[in-house]
């Protein structure tokens, strides 16, 4: 079963029942899901971990992880981005030795609550969800739209003395370029047009693709990562030849033939979640062999539940390091619905729903 190709059928006879039991044993009673045992919460991570549930039709459960969402949003329409397994619900981060840090505001991690609402609801068609979470998403597009530059890109986190670096993440806008896209969609399914979203769409879309001197301009370049490639083809700013040019340009770097794709480019190390998020990207070219072939590598990296480990350093032959992220286990779980069509909402990731706005003006250098 270690590359096992899925279908349909696994999912419903319970594939991954031990992904499932992962995720519902991290969860607690309020509703949040942590990375792993004595893990922090993050909002993007959550997020996913809920969608998983999703799929798999824990809806009452992944519904309980958007309350948590609901009740703990800021006044400003953010989220703290880490919220401490270990200390009260609040503003202070623990740092794992006792101390406390101020915790930052994340955009993308605010913006992905657009991504997981439109998702629960195109698989449950409950409208009254969709009615009810419309402020929180639009809180939190606001919010994170309040940090976008004239040039399209959108800074990593709030302006506060705690993140001082004015700068933008690749894989952050890209992510929050989908998110847009749900959110806008959200908008128009409840007749509330957001035309300022979709313009912003547009010049963060712009940027992503022409302004690459708009990222990383503070810090050094994260083009050692593996998200900085696949991400803008999975968020769909790239399409065509320019994917299908990014994709094979970094293939030999990054991909590890039957085992997955590597975190970062000097590491033995692939993980479960950024294999999974490359099959998704490989289906949003239309190439369902080699996402197909990459997803089947994955399943050698269970241990005897089930669970999926965040990692596994394959010159040392072990898991590393030796967790089971909520995260990772809603990856693989959204990952097989995108290859089967088990949900309503397993193209969510595979296509855009969404067109840009043409820019006719020409935009700031």
């Amino acid at each position: 079963m270690s590359h096992h190709k899925i279908t349909g059928a696994d999912i419903a006879a319970g594939f991954f029942d031990g992904a499932v039991a992962r995720i519902l044993d991290l969860q607690r009673p309020n509703g949040a899901i942590p990375w792993y045992d004595g893990g922090v919460i993050d909002p993007w991570n959550h997020t996913e971990a809920a969608m998983g549930l999703t799929v798999v039709g824990h809806t009452d459960q992944a519904r309980l992880a958007y309350d948590f969402l609901k009740q703990s949003q800021l006044p400003d329409g953010s989220w703290w981005s880490e919220y401490g397994a270990a200390v009260p619900m609040d503003e202070n981060k623990y740092t794992g030795d006792g101390a406390h840090e101020k915790n930052i505001q994340d955009t993308n991690m605010t913006a992905y609550i657009a991504t997981g609402v439109w998702h629960f609801y195109r698989v449950t068609g409950d409208e009254a969800f969709l009615a009810e979470f419309w402020p929180v998403v639009r809180r939190a597009m606001e919010f994170v739209l309040s940090l976008q530059s004239d040039h399209g890109d959108i800074r990593w986190a709030s302006d506060r003395p705690e993140t001082p670096e004015n700068d933008a993440l690749i894989t952050g806008c890209s992510s929050i370029y989908k998110s847009l896209e749900c959110a806008l969609m959200i908008a128009n399914t409840i007749e509330e047009p957001q035309p300022h979203w979709a313009e912003a769409r547009s010049l963060l879309g712009d940027a992503l693709r022409n302004k690459p001197h708009r990222f990383d301009r503070t810090w050094a370049p994260k083009d050692n990562y593996s998200m900085d490639w696949y991400y803008p083809i999975l968020a769909g700013v790239l399409t065509g030849d320019a994917a299908l040019l990014r994709l094979e340009e970094k293939w030999d770097t990054f991909v590890t033939e039957h085992k997955g794709c590597r975190c970062v480019i000097d590491q033995p190390w692939v993980t479960i979640a950024e294999s999974c998020e490359l099959a998704l990207a490989l289906l949003r070219m239309g190439d369902h062999t080699r996402a197909a072939e990459m997803f089947a590598w994955q399943h050698q990296w269970r241990d005897d539940a089930g669970a999926y480990w965040m990692g596994h350093q394959y010159q040392e032959n072990v898991p590393w390091p030796e967790e089971r992220p909520a995260w990772t286990a809603a990856a693989a779980i959204l990952t097989a619905d995108a290859l089967t069509g088990y949900t309503a909402a397993s193209d969510l990731f595979t296509r855009s729903h969404v067109d840009e706005l043409s820019l006719d003006a020409p935009q700031k250098p």
